[in-house]
């Protein structure tokens, strides 16, 4: 099924920059986040698309330290 949608040019630019990053098309990014958001998504799915957002944050706390507690608020 197609299905057309308004975008704001800027965030399409970006978007597909963040794609093209992570070696995929801006098409199965959008497919990819509707999958999870309907309950869609396999396990195996997931872990691929952790493992590109892992690949493309760099992942560092620019030196902030952070405490245990701090780190567990709100999740215990």
């Amino acid at each position: 099924m197609n299905v057309t949608v308004a975008l704001d040019d800027d965030l399409v630019a970006r978007a597909r920059d963040i794609a093209r990053q992570q070696g995929t098309t801006l098409n199965d990014m959008i497919r990819k986040h509707l999958e999870s958001v309907a309950g869609e998504v396999s396990g195996t799915e997931v872990a691929e698309q952790l493992k590109l957002l892992w690949a493309s944050a760099p992942g560092h706390s620019g030196g902030r330290k952070i405490a245990r507690e701090e780190a567990y608020e709100g999740r215990l």
